[in-house]
């Protein structure tokens, strides 16, 4: 039985979790694995990539790209890196989650976070070795702070280096209310507990069928 074979939906039940990683040995694999994706997708998307920054310049002319903190492993901060898809103003009252149908979203540009081919730059976190393939999506250190008084256990998630997809991302999807993410981190942990090279492979090919998501907003 795997690991995709054993979701629960007793999220609130109490478990251990074992976060240790699984040894060097796997880490220089995952990190081998990190590389060669990362290059073999900037190649294969740089076109995709470039058009969706003309049209983000051309519509909005503001910045393409914005970089914006998170929480990578161990809480070491990082500033990842993410086509911007919303107003240059869209936070002028504080961090927030995006809602259906937002009107923070830049014109035409709807697109880009359902494909969520804005996600594509952080390929050069990846390269930069601030993020992997395959990991728990860091969260900004705001809403850690918001989240710890529901999620007690949301501290754990940075026992490993964040992801660009994860077990959560896969069996999930995108999801910004509390009985989500509690979904998300107990499918963070599930993974923590299980990772190995094996499993990071088949995320990532779980992954290419979820890259349309119409509930992404």
């Amino acid at each position: 039985m795997t690991v995709f074979d054993t979701i629960q939906t007793d999220w609130a039940q109490d478990r251990r979790h074992k976060f240790a990683s699984p040894g060097m040995r796997f880490e220089l694999a995952k990190r081998m694995v990190d590389l060669c994706g990362a290059l073999l997708a900037l190649l294969l998307f740089s076109p995709v990539l470039l058009i969706a920054a003309c049209w983000v310049k051309l519509t909005d002319g503001g910045p393409v790209f914005y970089r914006q903190w998170r929480v990578g492993r161990d809480g070491k901060l990082f500033k990842i890196w993410k086509l911007r898809t919303m107003r240059t103003d869209a936070e002028k009252d504080g961090p927030q989650y995006a809602t259906d149908n937002d009107p923070r979203v830049v014109r035409g540009c709807g697109w880009m976070r359902r494909s969520h081919i804005d996600e594509l730059p952080q390929l050069l976190n990846v390269l930069r070795g601030d993020m992997a393939l395959v990991g728990p999506r860091p969260e900004r250190p705001e809403l850690i702070e918001k989240l710890r008084e529901d999620l007690p256990g949301v501290d754990k998630r940075v026992a490993a280096t964040p992801g660009i997809t994860g077990l959560a991302q896969v069996v999930n999807g995108y999801t910004n209310d509390l009985d989500g993410m509690r979904r998300k981190l107990d499918l963070d942990l599930r993974y923590l507990e299980q990772r190995s090279i094996a499993l990071d492979i088949r995320l990532i090919l779980k992954t290419f069928p979820r890259f349309w998501d119409r509930t992404a907003c």
